[in-house]
């Protein structure tokens, strides 16, 4: 892992960020490339040695002795990548963050280690962040606010959100970028043409170019909070009253380019869901699932970054949802493409036609070396969970099985792969069908996702299928809205 990590860092021109500074101090970013390849040089050669030393006592242990050795090794590991990638901040947080929750074939100490990094980074002094609020609003805290909080509630790749109290007596989350963050990141992402020739070797028929614009757009349309405060109007505007689904709505008088204010949410966080009775992971599954894939076809929009601590859970299946720095904005001949896939693939079944889709769509090689039925159950696997009209439960082995199936690199798979592409408006969703298989894979989230889903898609809008769907479509229909949908 930490050899990885540095590999990575090599080839990404990445952002660091210096955990705390004296009191009074300028904000010092890591922002050189020298600097930041270099810490990243350093823990590949500690883990490097570490390894060694690991492989020299394991040699002649015992079996017993073996696997304590081995489970050593790990943790360690893992506490030392993850303390490196935290003060990073930036990009190569991300990649750790991803790691934690969508990766299920990590031991679970490793990921347990690593999952800090989903709300609880190493944060930035408190003078760094007091100072960011007076560049961007133009007073400290103490004259913004009635009381302010100066330990965040969470800190993460980008910014930290501080809890604090306004002078009419509102309770608000007050989240600040790290200073420097955007500009090293923008940086970063002018010079991401290593980035075309990953993509190239992986995937021969890939055109790298617009994915990687695509990628580029949405990671620069993430540090910029009014965008993030426009997307997240949207979504509070929509979702307003909601029986299940929460989204805090924006302060906008305490709100800039790099400070978003909103509405404080309370509620538990992942870890603590995961050991909620079955019937509650059940629900908050179901919650997740309706709003990412139900907002598709009501908003044309999709909010595209399911790492667990965007989250905040109530028992019911109330869920919170935080962070809309990355949405997704569809077209209508994007949804009715998604729409056309999923017609196909699920209710008619029909492979050729399927074919023919995504042969015009670009996703597929016209006249590719395969037959209909490679084609049908290579793509069957990103709607398995839908195929099926029964209750499917979504545990590790399925996630697992997803990351392999992705990125398969050998067998008949490994040379569909070579005539494939990815359009740019399926890069998102990719992430979060991805992501959201990972957390109901440790939820072990079960339901008949067939019945639900086919209340969402425009093209059946069928009757709802459980006591939420009945109590969301009774709300809808007194706010005077059209039934299909989350």
């Amino acid at each position: 892992m930490a050899a990885g990590a540095a590999l990575v860092g090599s080839r990404l021109d990445l952002t660091g960020w210096q955990r705390s500074a004296p009191r009074g101090s300028r904000p010092v970013n890591n922002t050189g490339i020298t600097l930041r390849n270099l810490r990243l040089a350093r823990l590949g050669l500690r883990s490097g040695r570490r390894y060694a030393m690991h492989r020299a006592r394991t040699t002649f242990a015992s079996v017993e002795r073996s696997e304590e050795l081995i489970t050593d090794f790990q943790l360690r590991t893992a506490q030392d990548v993850t303390a490196e990638l935290g003060n990073m901040k930036g990009a190569m947080m991300k990649i750790g963050q991803m790691a934690s929750y969508l990766d299920t074939g990590l031991p679970d100490n490793v990921r347990q280690t690593m999952a800090s990094l989903q709300h609880d980074a190493p944060p930035m002094a408190p003078e760094l962040a007091a100072q960011q609020l007076e560049v961007e609003l133009g007073a400290g805290p103490d004259e913004l606010f009635a009381e302010w909080d100066e330990q965040p509630i969470a800190s993460a790749s980008i910014g930290q959100v501080h809890r604090a109290i306004t002078h009419q007596g509102q309770a608000v989350a007050v989240k600040i970028q790290y200073p420097g963050v955007a500009e090293a990141v923008a940086s970063d992402l002018r010079n991401a043409g290593w980035l075309f020739g990953a993509l190239a070797s992986m995937f021969p028929s890939m055109h790298p170019e617009p994915i990687v614009e695509e990628i580029k757009t949405r990671l620069l349309e993430e540090l910029d909070y009014e965008i993030e405060a426009t997307n997240q109007r949207l979504f509070h505007g929509n979702f307003d009253g909601h029986p299940y689904v929460t989204v805090p709505g924006v302060i906008d008088e305490l709100s800039t380019r790099r400070i978003l204010t909103t509405e404080l949410a309370t509620g538990a966080r992942f870890a603590e869901v995961t050991g909620w009775s079955e019937e509650e992971r059940n629900l908050t599954a179901e919650t997740l699932f309706r709003f990412s894939f139900g907002a598709i076809y009501r908003l044309h929009a999709f909010n595209g970054d399911p790492h667990p601590g965007n989250y905040l859970f109530n028992p019911g299946g109330q869920v919170t949802f935080l962070d809309f720095g990355l949405v997704k904005r569809f077209d209508p001949p994007e949804t009715v493409l998604f729409e056309d896939m999923i017609r196909e693939m699920v209710v008619e079944r029909n492979g050729p036609k399927f074919r023919k889709i995504v042969e015009n769509a670009g996703i597929l090689a016209t006249g590719a070396p395969f037959d209909d039925d490679l084609i049908e159950e290579y793509f069957s696997y990103y709607y398995r969970y839908v195929l099926t009209d029964g209750r499917v439960t979504i545990d590790a082995d399925y996630a697992a099985a997803g990351v392999q199936h992705l990125f398969a690199t050998s067998g008949p798979y490994a040379e569909l792969m070579k005539h494939l592409n990815v359009p740019p408006s399926f890069v998102v969703v990719q992430r979060i069908t991805l992501g959201l298989m990972g957390l109901f894979a440790q939820l072990e989230a079960t339901a008949n996702w067939q019945r639900i889903a086919a209340e969402l898609w425009p093209f059946t809008s069928a009757d709802p299928s459980t006591p939420m769907g009945e109590e969301i479509k009774a709300w809808r229909q007194a706010g005077g809205l059209p039934v299909f949908g989350v």
